[in-house]
Formats: C-alpha cells, sequence, structure tokens
C-alpha cells in the first residue's frame, strides 16, 4: 500500500462535561498539529498517491474552518465533548467527503484508505481511520 501525507494544525477552545474530565471540564485551549495519510494499492500514472499539494490546501481548507473557534458555542457539536478522538473523526469525514466530491483531482478515485491523527502534544495524539467512499473522480 502507497501513502502520502500531510500535515498542518488549527486551534480552538473548548470545554467537557463530565467528572472523568477534571479540570478539563474548565474551558481551555488547544493547538492540534494534524497529519492526513491518504493511500492506495498502486501509483497513478505519474508515479504518485495523489497531488500532495492538493492535499495539503484540502486539508488546510478544513482545518480553517474549526481554526480560531470555541467548539462550545459551534451548534454542530451541540451536547459533545469534542475530544481529540471525536475531532479526528469529524476531520476525517470533512476530508472524505471533499474527496468524494473530486477535491483531488483525477485518479484520486483509486485512494481507498485514510488516516487522521490530531497530536495534542509530543507525547499524546489520537487518530481515526478508515475506508473512503467511492469519489466522483473530478
Amino acid at each position: 500500500m502507497y501513502s502520502v501525507g500531510v500535515r498542518d494544525h488549527f486551534m480552538i477552545a473548548h470545554s467537557f462535561q463530565g467528572p472523568v474530565f477534571g479540570p478539563a471540564q474548565r474551558l481551555h485551549g488547544a493547538t492540534y498539529v494534524v497529519d492526513l495519510e491518504l493511500r492506495r494499492p498502486t501509483l497513478d500514472d505519474h508515479g504518485i498517491v495523489v497531488d500532495i499539494g492538493l492535499a495539503g490546501e484540502l486539508l488546510r481548507s478544513v482545518l480553517g474552518a474549526l481554526n480560531y473557534r470555541n467548539l462550545d458555542d459551534e451548534s454542530a457539536f451541540a451536547g459533545r465533548n469534542t475530544t481529540t478522538e471525536f475531532l479526528a473523526r469529524v476531520v476525517f469525514d470533512r476530508v472524505a467527503e471533499r474527496i468524494a466530491a473530486g477535491a483531488l483531482g483525477l485518479g484520486s478515485e483509486a485512494l481507498c484508505t485514510m488516516k487522521v491523527t490530531l497530536n495534542e502534544s509530543h507525547v499524546a495524539w489520537a487518530a481515526y481511520e478508515g475506508a473512503l467512499p467511492t469519489t466522483s473522480g473530478g
């Protein structure tokens, strides 16, 4: 399996509900370094997995919608603890939706799996990995 990865970051504020979160129940900030890994079994006719520039732009665009937001104020997350694990899936789903709509251009229909990792620090991270839906092919 071939893969290509891109990295970006975003900053948010949020709080959690439930005693398991201790002091994180109070409003606090987080800066996530995000790794997006795209995979396919064969390279395309150009010898690549996907255009790395387009992949970087796509990730930056998805993260831009979250950047500098207080997630407690976002209706899409009402009643949810926006944990690192939860946000990894949110980013995954939003990127996958855009890939399926053709955001990565011709050849992206051969992408089969993707992994999104949110790094909280140099010692802690969470990820979501899964299959990609069929794309429109550009």
